[in-house]
């Protein structure tokens, strides 16, 4: 009898210390998904798998993001080795456009009260017609209704209305999200979502979180800093660093450093656009404001054009991400500020740098042809002497002059000056 009090003394002891040792991985993303977000959650993944915590979880808020990031972290969440929870939190919260796709699928779709998920219909590149483009987003539009239906069926959830939040965008809260079995929990916090995931079985595991210590996962410093710099603000520093390095080398030739800087932000620049969206026409009224700005410094318009330049700078920036997906749109005051300093930039940098270089040169050697001096001895085809800025210098005439006759300077040769005698 004593031998079977001792061994279930020992097993309750060594339950307790499981309990207590085991541990729940917990990472947490605020913001647009991309690039960095993908590689964040892979590398997440992997390292909960290694240290065998029972579970990861997602804390999730997000307007949407980038649909290749979000296919690839779809993927890896399917991939996972260990369970997956998405947990959209805090408190008004949201789980919009590739959020959706993220929290469905999930092993585990949990969401804080008064949170929100939906509105999953793709947005694409509009660098189309119209009419191609409506085209090629119908089809994007069925392609994503079809990813979005496989993985309602992959986590049996409810399947119609998924299909619904990508072809009408429909959207919902916490609390009807769960009466429709769209998602399987409401946590009003960490700690209860890790009471209500206790006991639960995901495939041949059963959670056991209940006391389980989370551990969270920080952003890596390079995680960090294309999260950052993967944004449209970013993006938009560049074109700006682009166009002023560009314009500045040209309007100031031999600087260099603006010359180098721009042309390194326009290759960052054209990198980036190949991930995030930007719309072709915004690009062009871009352009024709650079060159309104440009025009306007040559012809006498009294600032007719640099106007007009203003008012397609605006727009072409307003539209730059028209068609980029949630959470990648330029702020108004960015808009706003960029095009005021851009247009400075022109009126008082550019315009004064590129008239500098067609008045007449004022000092130097080029300066002083043309102009009549007094020779100072004989000047003939073997030499002489003049006096002229200051200094005295060698001479040559082809016609002999004596000294004190006025001659005209016709050309320079190295540090000898031709002359012709002046007529009076």
């Amino acid at each position: 009898m004593k031998r079977w009090i001792s061994i279930a003394v020992a097993g309750l002891m060594f339950g307790m210390v499981a309990a207590v040792a085991a541990q729940v991985g917990l990472i947490k993303i605020d913001g647009a998904i991309g690039p960095a977000t993908a590689n964040y959650i892979s590398r997440s993944l992997d390292i909960a798998a290694t240290r065998n915590d029972e579970c990861l979880v997602i804390e999730l808020n997000t307007p949407g993001g980038l649909a290749n990031s979000m296919d690839d972290i779809i993927q890896k969440l399917y991939a996972s080795r260990i369970p997956t929870v998405v947990y959209v939190s805090p408190e008004g919260a949201m789980a919009g456009s590739a959020g959706c796709y993220i929290t469905l699928a999930a092993d585990v779709a949990v969401m804080a009260p008064h949170t929100t998920i939906g509105a999953a219909h793709p947005v694409e590149m509009g660098n189309e017609s119209e009419t191609t483009n409506s085209i090629m987003m119908q089809k994007v539009g069925n392609a994503y209704t079809k990813v979005m239906q496989t993985i309602a069926e992959k986590r049996h959830r409810n399947v119609e209305w998924a299909k619904s939040s990508v072809v009408d965008s429909k959207a919902i809260t916490s609390e009807e999200a769960l009466k429709l079995k769209v998602i399987d929990l409401i946590a009003k916090d960490f700690p209860d979502l890790l009471k209500q995931l206790d006991g639960r079985k995901i495939g041949d595991k059963t959670l056991h979180t209940l006391n389980a210590m989370a551990v969270e996962m920080p952003m890596t410093p390079g995680e960090k800093f294309f999260q950052l710099f993967w944004q449209p603000e970013v993006m938009m520093l560049l074109m700006l660093v682009a166009i002023y390095g560009i314009i500045a080398e040209m309007s100031h030739p031999g600087a260099i450093f603006p010359g180098v800087a721009g042309a390194l932000a326009l290759i960052l620049l054209l990198y980036m656009s190949a991930t995030l969206p930007v719309n072709v026409a915004g690009v062009a009224l871009i352009l024709l404001a650079v060159a309104l700005f440009i025009i306007d410094i040559f012809a006498p318009t009294h600032g007719v054009l640099t106007g007009g330049g203003i008012v397609a700078f605006f727009l072409g920036v307003l539209m730059l991400f028209k068609h980029a997906p949630s959470g990648y749109h330029l702020p108004m005051s960015w808009i706003v500020s960029s095009t005021l300093v851009t247009a400075l930039f022109f009126i008082f940098v550019v315009s004064k740098g590129i008239r500098a270089q067609f008045k007449p040169v004022q000092a130097g050697r080029e300066t002083m042809l043309g102009r009549t001096v007094k020779a100072l001895s004989r000047i003939d085809s073997q030499g002489g002497r003049i006096f002229i800025e200051g200094e005295n210098w060698n001479a040559v005439s082809e016609t002999p002059v004596e000294a004190g006759q006025p001659v005209e300077i016709t050309g320079i040769e190295g540090l000898t000056l031709k002359v012709k005698p002046k007529k009076p």
